[in-house]
């Protein structure tokens, strides 16, 4: 058996509530973040909601939007 990693499709018809999509994330300039792969860093620069611009102590790279390996601390 497996499992299915698509969610699942909501039906107009149906009596439970539409799931809420989260808002998109907000980082500032300032924001310390973690990253999945480059750890510990600070936002140093954000390019128009696109990405942003993190310094990693020995690093700097640019992540783009979603950010679905970053989150702020």
């Amino acid at each position: 058996m497996t499992k299915s990693s698509a969610p699942k499709r909501y039906l107009p018809t149906s009596p439970f509530k539409a799931p809420v999509a989260p808002p998109p994330r907000q980082f500032a300039v300032g924001d310390q973040v973690t990253h999945d792969v480059y750890g510990l860093g600070r936002v140093i620069g954000i390019e128009g909601g696109i990405a942003a611009l993190v310094d990693f102590g020995s690093t700097r790279e640019r992540i783009l939007s979603p950010y679905a390996k970053m989150s702020k601390l």
